[in-house]
């Protein structure tokens, strides 16, 4: 690997500084994006070969500084594509592939490229022009996914949903320029972030009802659907969402009311639940739960205060992105198109 300089060290670390101010995975994809725009620009490299190996230096010291931000990690792992694909399209240029072509044919024309090392004429102005088009894809992400609102919302449903998402309160807040219905938003305690999200609901002109998770249960019964964000669609499809969630989906699937996920692409993750304590989870101070000033209650339990729970694909109906409705069954075949198979560990 390239010996990474000492402004390079400085660029990292300051980003670093600056992605732990951002708040959401959205936010921190374009700053990723943007930093690595910056490496493509600033940076002498001669190939491909020499750039990828760039790229993953760098994209590793985000990695280990940041664990629990996969938007990042996943960033890094489409600048990847973007290269190898720009590389491969130079290299084939010449070549227009038929559309009757076998599927051998297109499955072993990835092999006859070589190491990445050819030099490649205007190789760096393709890759920034394909950066630039991936950001404004970025950009127009959450408005594709609330286009998709009024097909999925309807007149007079009841809506559940949990904590807070951005993408949620922009989904629905679409949908109620066409329909009306109902919202109920489960308060996601102890951190409460559902309070929130009723409030800017209701600022809305949403009819909106505030619930316990202990009610999820009781209420699932009246719900028609449930829409929820997620921090992370995980490779089999599963997700690493807001702690709550799970409850909410086994919920859903005893009264059969379907489960939509909206996630954009950026959140979709080569990675695979190994262990909830593996770079999965994050567990936060449990004052909130039991009060330190239980002393004898607290020096003889241990309490654990999870930020995320994980929910398997079998509980979600339905994923919609910003490049479309998708079963979870179907996120092997996103993740070929996102992601090139050699980038899978970093």
């Amino acid at each position: 690997m390239p010996r990474v300089k000492i402004y390079q060290f400085y660029l990292i670390k300051t980003s670093i500084l600056n992605y732990r101010e951002v708040d959401g995975s959205y936010n921190v994809a374009v700053a990723v994006v943007n930093l690595f725009k910056n490496l493509v620009t600033q940076e002498k490299w001669n190939t491909a070969k020499d750039l990828i190996n760039l790229i993953k230096t760098c994209g590793k010291l985000l990695v280990k500084e940041l664990p629990l931000q996969t938007s990042a990690e996943n960033m890094i792992r489409r600048m990847l594509k973007i290269v190898r694909d720009e590389y491969t399209t130079a290299c084939h240029e010449q070549e227009e592939l038929d559309i009757q072509e076998s599927l051998h044919k297109i499955v072993t024309s990835e092999e006859e490229i070589d190491d990445y090392s050819k030099t490649v004429a205007e190789l760096k102005d393709s890759i920034l022009d394909h950066i630039s088009e991936f950001h404004m894809e970025l950009e127009t992400s959450i408005e594709n996914i609330t286009k998709e609102a009024i097909k999925h919302i309807h007149t007079s449903e009841i809506i559940l949903t949990i904590g807070k998402s951005a993408i949620v309160e922009a989904f629905l807040k679409e949908a109620a320029k066409h329909r009306k219905f109902e919202v109920i938003v489960c308060e996601c305690s102890p951190l409460n972030y559902g309070h929130n999200t009723a409030i800017s609901l209701s600022q809305s002109k949403i009819p909106t009802t505030l619930i316990t998770d202990s009610s999820i249960f009781g209420i699932m019964g009246r719900v028609h659907k449930v829409i929820i964000g997620t921090h992370t669609v995980m490779a089999n499809g599963g997700l690493r969402a807001v702690c709550g969630t799970h409850s909410v989906a086994l919920a859903a699937k005893y009264y059969s009311v379907p489960v939509i996920v909206l996630a954009g692409l950026y959140k979709l993750s080569s990675q695979y639940l190994i262990s909830h304590e593996d770079k999965f989870n994050q567990f936060i101070s449990p004052e909130s739960v039991l009060k330190y000033s239980e002393g004898i209650l607290t020096s003889l339990v241990h309490v654990y205060n999870p930020t995320f729970d994980y929910v398997p694909p079998e509980l979600v109906t339905l994923f919609i992105s910003n490049a479309g409705g998708h079963a979870p069954s179907y996120v092997y075949r996103l993740l070929s198109e996102m992601y090139h198979q050699d980038d899978n560990d970093l």
